[in-house]
């Protein structure tokens, strides 16, 4: 079998308060789904943010369970922030075959559901299949794989226009000591992994067609293109910033200023031709917000 991961499906926040980060992120110019709550052996409950191919998911625990033991504690121990890469697969069984053929361990398959009130007033079902990664096999944060059963009820029409101007994920940061040894752990989880060495020392990882990049930062450099004190204030085990693209500039941050949202101007740095604006993770619910034109 030839590997299954295809790219970047989704990217989770793990966040302490599901409604007041909801209200951080239409400060931040979002336009939100409904809320939605996973099946009960989950216990928790999410809002998405709908992108052309991808998107962005608050995920907050609503109910105390064996599966979110593990999340539970990590914000009990080192707070909310960009915790989870979700991976494109097609089919949940067979990429845990297909990987175990590669040598690549994954867990068993768990299907799951949410509810999702539609706009004629109508209720419809968004359900998932997903086998994650075994911890020896993560790199940074979480990194599982998502099968999308039901594509249509998540990518909403009526979801995926935002004041801010977003339209894609450009880019997954991690701040580390070594980038090249975590880069080169990335890339065997994709299909079409690559890695690319910036001038700054980055390691850049093309995870496959229209997806969004992982870029492994050294610390210092890190901070060079945002300030030490923001990056610091992201989970140390978790991911540092998500690079967002936006059709306008000028527009997001004509956004953030009529929403009160403080932002600061990006350091240029090897990867992209411009530096763009970041938001601190005091604004978004510990993580960098980074935003470049499309």
């Amino acid at each position: 079998m030839s590997h299954p991961v295809t790219g970047i499906d989704h990217v989770f926040l793990l966040v302490s308060d599901l409604e007041t980060s909801a209200a951080r992120y239409r400060r931040l110019g979002f336009t939100l789904s409904p809320r939605g709550l996973h099946s009960p052996q989950m216990g928790s409950a999410n809002y998405t943010m709908m992108l052309r191919g991808d998107y962005i998911e608050l995920l907050g625990m609503v109910a105390e369970t064996e599966f979110n033991q593990s999340q539970r504690q990590l914000l009990q121990t080192s707070g909310e922030g960009l915790r989870a890469i979700a991976c494109r697969i097609t089919g949940a069984e067979t990429a845990r075959e297909a990987l175990a053929e590669l040598g690549i361990a994954a867990t068993p398959v768990i299907n799951f559901s949410r509810p999702l009130p539609l706009p004629d007033g109508s209720e419809g079902v968004a359900s998932f299949s997903i086998t994650q990664f075994a911890p020896q096999e993560m790199p940074v944060g979480h990194v599982f794989m998502c099968q999308h059963n039901t594509p249509e009820m998540v990518w909403r029409p009526e979801l995926q226009t935002h004041a801010n101007g977003a339209t894609d994920i450009d880019a997954v940061i991690v701040a580390t000591a070594d980038p090249a040894a975590k880069a080169a752990e990335f890339a065997r989880l994709f299909a079409a992994g690559t890695v690319t060495t910036a001038a700054d020392g980055s390691a850049v990882v093309e995870t496959g067609r229209d997806s969004a990049k992982i870029i492994c930062m050294r610390v210092e450099a890190a901070g060079r293109a945002y300030a030490p004190e923001a990056v610091a204030a992201t989970p140390a085990d978790g991911f540092t910033a998500l690079r967002l693209r936006v059709a306008d500039l000028a527009q997001t941050a004509r956004v953030l200023r009529e929403n009160g949202v403080a932002f600061r101007d990006a350091a240029q740095d090897a990867t992209k031709g411009e530096a763009g604006l970041w938001v601190a993770p005091a604004e978004a619910s510990g993580m960098i917000l980074h935003f470049v034109s499309a």
